[in-house]
């Protein structure tokens, strides 16, 4: 394993960092513009190589590049008389170093076999430039702002997380490893934008799936059960092939497997609490961790989570994991690094930059919330816009928001209620309080209460009222 050198440099070293020339090589960029004018053919391949023009570190390369790409797209073909004819009408052929120039180029190589690998070293040394020009632009930044160490660090990482995405270089791939992506697209709406499926049937007819770059708030009071909803559809997500994370900022990693397991394996999630399992529970569970092993769901629990290291920690899942949706429980256990003037101004902030993440990942962020008393007084209990605790701008920055409400948890021990109301007690509703881009309205869904899960609505159930989820 290749090993990096951590020892500190010394003022020294780094006075000759700065003075030192940025990594180029002018042959292989002189090489790869030969290469295309004996072989213009090569140019399908090599446009695949490089990132631009901009990749080139001469200025006359740069645009003799650009005036290559430009002719090839427009007539299919490129020799030395059209890219000459090409820089003089645009009054560009003296800034390039004029016809000697082009014909030096045209005859430095003999072939074109290595452009490839020249323009791979073209990319190479313009990434390295690239960094270079990020940590010093990092280096300025954290001299400049010494109080405020994480605003530098977060923008340190998204500098080198767009080079990363830069570099990045599609290329021809295997037929049957287009499925997945064809199926994928299958769920994309008539704007061509990704949608993902939570595995709850009402809930995607009625939102047509969770689109890339939305922010959806799921709310319900204590013990509804919105960190049960939250998962269960996290959980079917990441069945359907499609990599998912989990910021719990309320219950721990393990703690969430135990919630998964006890779902899939219809081991009750009391009965594991209490450690009370038989042999048949364990072959159960060990059948369940068998089916899931690969299933492309993260976990993050890490408490008290601040924007800053929230966006930190889902660039890295979303560009090493591939992740494309995002849940975090819940809004009012995350705080802003700076001390601010009010809790709503604070969660307000909180919410604004939770809707920018989910944009500038281009994942939906489904983020959990707490509701404040006000349905409690209420006669059916059911919760309402209004009553997002904290701050009104958590309504006017989501894109979709979803109140769970289960009227059994409002019963609990009251026998006269339950043997009145058979088909509420094992029902939940999903109030679709909210939806930019679609209808409001309400969907019904089962609540297992022994494992502590959500599944499709299938008619009136029976049974003592449900358990307190959260």
């Amino acid at each position: 394993m290749m090993r990096t050198n951590t020892k500190p440099i010394t003022p020294g070293e780094a006075q000759q960092l700065f003075t030192s020339p940025p990594p180029c090589s002018i042959e292989a960029e002189a090489a790869l513009l030969g290469s295309i004018l004996v072989e213009p053919a090569v140019l399908d391949d090599v446009v695949q190589v490089l990132r631009g023009e901009g990749d080139f570190f001469k200025s006359a390369h740069s645009a003799v590049y650009s005036a290559m790409v430009q002719i090839h797209d427009r007539h299919g073909d490129l020799d030395i008389v059209q890219l000459h004819q090409h820089l003089v009408d645009r009054r560009t052929l003296e800034a390039v170093g004029g016809k000697a120039f082009l014909v030096e180029l045209a005859n430095s190589m003999p072939s074109a076999a290595n452009a490839l690998s020249y323009a791979r070293q073209v990319k190479d040394k313009a990434i390295l430039r690239d960094t270079i020009e990020a940590a010093s632009l990092v280096l300025r930044d954290a001299h400049d702002n010494p109080d405020a160490p994480a605003d530098v660090l977060d923008r340190a990482e998204q500098a080198l997380f767009d080079i990363a995405h830069r570099a990045e270089q599609s290329a021809a791939v295997r037929l049957p490893d287009l499925f997945g992506r064809v199926i994928d697209e299958l769920g994309q709406d008539a704007s061509g934008e990704a949608r993902i499926f939570t595995g709850l049937a009402d809930l995607d007819a009625h939102t047509g799936g969770l689109r890339a770059g939305d922010f959806i708030i799921l709310a319900a009071r204590p013990s509804i059960g919105k960190t049960a909803l939250a998962l269960t559809a996290a959980c079917n997500i990441a069945a359907n092939g499609t990599p998912a994370a989990v910021f719990s900022m309320e219950m721990t990693a393990a703690s969430l497997a135990q919630r998964v397991l006890s779902a899939d394996s219809a081991v009750s999630s009391r009965v594991l609490q209490a450690v009370m399992l038989t042999v048949a529970d364990f072959e159960a569970l060990h059948r369940s961790a068998a089916r899931m092993i690969d299933l492309p769901l993260f976990v993050d629990d890490t408490p008290g989570l601040t924007p800053l290291r929230l966006r930190a920690k889902a660039r890295r899942v979303v560009a090493r994991y591939r992740v494309r949706a995002v849940f975090i429980d819940y809004l009012q256990l995350m705080t802003l690094a700076r001390r601010v003037e009010s809790r709503q101004i604070e969660v307000g902030e909180l919410s604004r930059q939770i809707k920018a993440l989910a944009r500038e990942l281009n994942v939906p962020i489904v983020c959990l919330s707490q509701l404040n008393r006000a349905a409690e007084y209420r006669e059916d209990h059911r919760p309402r816009l209004s009553d997002l605790r904290d701050s009104g701008s958590i309504e006017q920055d989501a894109d979709i928001v979803l109140l769970l409400h289960r009227e059994s948890c409002y019963h609990r021990g009251d026998s006269a209620w339950a043997a009145a109301n058979e088909d509420k007690l094992n029902t939940a509703e999903l109030i679709i309080a909210k939806h930019r881009n679609g209808p409001t309205g309400t969907i019904k869904l089962n609540w297992d209460a022994s494992t502590m899960r959500f599944r499709d609505h299938a008619g009136i159930n029976s049974g003592a009222p449900g358990e307190a989820g959260s």
